[in-house]
């Protein structure tokens, strides 16, 4: 029975994940202050931020070079 190394790709993998998520969020805040809008349309455009970043930044390629090193299948 062979063990494999541990692969470097998962955790610089979520390094990156982490760091793009928290420049989004910087991003979407600071966006949402200098708009200066009401607490509802506030609420309004956090919540149109966290699905724009489900639809602006996929993570399929990125998860699948974590698990099995390409890129593409």
């Amino acid at each position: 029975m062979q063990i494999d190394e541990p692969s470097w790709r998962k955790p610089a993998g979520m390094i990156l994940i982490l760091a793009v998520l928290a420049v989004w969020c910087v991003a979407v805040v600071m966006a949402v202050e200098v708009l200066d809008l009401p607490l509802w349309a506030s609420a309004f455009a956090f919540i149109a931020g966290g699905i724009a970043w489900l639809w602006l930044f996929p993570m399929k390629r990125l998860l699948r070079w974590m698990e099995l090193g390409k890129w593409r299948e």
